[in-house]
């Protein structure tokens, strides 16, 4: 089944913020994003007929960018140096929207320790909490099984309280607990 025009513009619509946002997450490079946003766009409105309509598209439509981001950041050579939000932002990297929407200290001090973890676990925080994707959604996106999901994100929270734990920033300061 392929898409019509119409269809697809509102897929589009729908879910390039999405994207984007994702990519930008990863990469950190707005010219990087906007190149992994329109490849998953092409390979999603070339590739629909293969789409199981008996599924929800929002998954898919993420494995697709992440694949396509992995593969990207592979070409720039960039993997292992990937840091989301250091201190060395140029002019085409983050400073605008996602700047004022990470103006907070503590979201930005969190956002750098979550770029110290590995690929793996970045990946399960940013699909489970930024992108608020359940867990069945982020084992669908990465093709792991949900077992697979929830011990990498067990995993990333852990690590995540052993660098709190050893002073390297305050869950409490972010949200993520309660003070007393």
């Amino acid at each position: 089944m392929f898409i019509d025009e119409q269809k697809a513009e509102i897929l589009f619509n729908k879910y390039r913020n999405y994207v984007y946002r994702t990519a930008l997450l990863l990469t950190k490079s707005r010219s990087l994003a906007d190149d992994i946003t329109q490849e998953t766009f092409i390979r999603v409105l070339s590739n629909y007929q293969t789409y199981d309509q008996s599924r929800p598209i929002k998954p898919w439509i993420y494995t697709i960018t992440m694949n396509v981001a992995k593969t990207v950041m592979k070409k720039q050579k960039i993997l292992k140096y990937i840091s989301l939000f250091s201190d060395n932002l140029t002019k085409d990297q983050i400073n605008s929207v996602e700047d004022d929407y990470l103006k907070v200290e503590e979201i930005q001090e969190l956002w750098k320790v979550v770029n110290e973890l590995s690929w793996k676990s970045k990946e399960i925080i940013i699909l489970h909490f930024y992108l608020e994707l359940t867990l069945t959604e982020c084992s669908h996106v990465l093709g792991i099984p949900l077992g697979t999901a929830k011990s990498r994100l067990h995993t990333a929270l852990k690590q995540l309280r052993r660098m709190e734990l050893n002073g390297m920033f305050d869950l409490t300061k972010v949200g993520f607990y309660e003070e007393k």
